[in-house]
């Protein structure tokens, strides 16, 4: 049975992983979802931001707990299932990614693979090893859901000129991973919509760190302009396309991007 209104958005009693759950946008989705009502494991290859962060949404009154290993090690993702066989997961989010800046030409061969690594196959290990637990998820509550987050850069390219200088450029490998991270979420709906496992993205941009916002003005000024609502992105905006595709309320949405970017990709 559908629900109304605002039960749509409710996720009591599901069970939500979220990878680079520490960071700058992962933070604000684990809260999102804890508010919601969901059970959050807060990934982070650091066990003591992990913990912090469980310990501030535990504080809140949120259930959470810590998720600590690296999503580029491929056993480490299989061990964490593995020792996790009888969770029930509802709700995966593959929002971890490391990487520097720099143009083709000042980016070496490695970047691109460590960008591949921590964009697409992480999200293909996760899904992969993560699979006996969502389809737990399937069976208790009529579907599960993956959201990918990507990137508007991997759909368009970084405009160079607002740059201080070539060497500070969003990277060419970032786009790259995340055009690739975009089509493999089409792919796994495919494969995993008949079994009700939803797969989706969202391509946030531009949501400039704190310590960027702080730290270069005049940069934000310039990024700012390219946008048709005439300012960067804020965190706690992504709460609603999060919420979204984890809940009910998008329950036939599958294969599909939400695009939060102030209208950058409408020019």
């Amino acid at each position: 049975m559908i629900k109304k209104g605002v039960e749509l958005f409710d996720i009591s009693g599901k069970t939500a992983l979220i990878t680079g759950a520490t960071g700058y946008l992962g933070s604000v989705m684990a809260a999102t979802l804890a508010e919601a009502g969901a059970y959050v494991l807060v990934n982070s290859r650091s066990k003591k931001r992990s913990i912090a962060l469980v310990e501030k949404l535990v504080d809140s009154g949120y259930l959470a707990k810590e998720a600590v290993f690296d999503v580029t090690k491929k056993n480490a993702v299989a061990q964490f299932f593995d020792d996790n066989d009888e969770l029930q997961l509802d709700i995966l989010i593959n929002n971890a990614y490391l990487g520097d800046a720099g143009s083709i030409e000042h980016s070496e061969t490695k970047a691109y693979v460590k960008s591949y690594e921590i964009s697409v196959l992480a999200s293909h290990n996760l899904l992969k090893y993560a699979l006996p637990n969502l389809r737990k998820g399937v069976l208790q509550n009529g579907d599960a859901s993956v959201i990918n987050i990507t990137s508007m850069y991997g759909m368009v390219s970084p405009d160079q000129r607002i740059y201080k200088d070539i060497k500070s450029i969003n990277p060419p490998f970032y786009g790259a991973s995340k055009a690739a991270l975009l089509q493999w979420t089409r792919y796994a709906a495919c494969e995993f919509g008949p079994e009700c496992i939803r797969v989706n993205s969202i391509s946030p941009g531009a949501f400039p760190s704190l310590l960027v916002q702080e730290n270069d003005p005049d940069f934000i000024t310039r990024l700012s302009r390219k946008v048709p609502l005439g300012r960067v992105g804020i965190a706690a905006e992504l709460k609603g396309p999060v919420l979204f595709l984890a809940s009910e309320a998008s329950s036939y949405v599958n294969g599909s991007n939400i695009i939060v970017d102030g209208g950058w990709t409408c020019w």
